[in-house]
């Protein structure tokens, strides 16, 4: 069974830092991307970033380039969000995901960016 849990969630003022984990479970992880979504209350769930299966691509939505870094940790079966940088606007449910919309998603932790 795909297992996808996710931690490092919380309250951080603007400007902060946050690093998101996700453990993987149930499937050969070291041979499948992996991503985040974000879902912010009241909208639509939104890609954040995607990770190849060895680390060696990665790809941002705009919203997020340059302030926010995927990777992932084969060995530990665990894929990373760092998250710096951060506005009021990232303020959502961070989800993990393989295999894109129609794929696995873990629960979700909640980010909440204010002062």
């Amino acid at each position: 069974e795909v297992q996808l849990v996710e931690s490092g969630g919380g309250l951080v003022q603007p400007g902060g830092s946050l690093r998101l984990s996700c453990a993987a479970s149930g499937f050969t992880f070291s041979s499948r991307a992996m991503g985040w979504f974000r879902q912010a209350p009241g909208k639509e769930r939104e890609f954040v970033a995607t990770i190849s299966w060895s680390g060696g691509s990665t790809n941002y939505a705009d919203s997020v380039k340059g302030r926010f870094t995927i990777s992932r940790d084969n060995a530990k079966n665990t894929v990373y969000l760092q998250m710096n940088s951060l506005k009021p606007e990232d303020t959502a449910v961070y989800y993990c995901n393989r295999g894109g919309i129609q794929g696995y998603w873990g629960r979700g932790t909640q980010v909440t960016v204010s002062s």
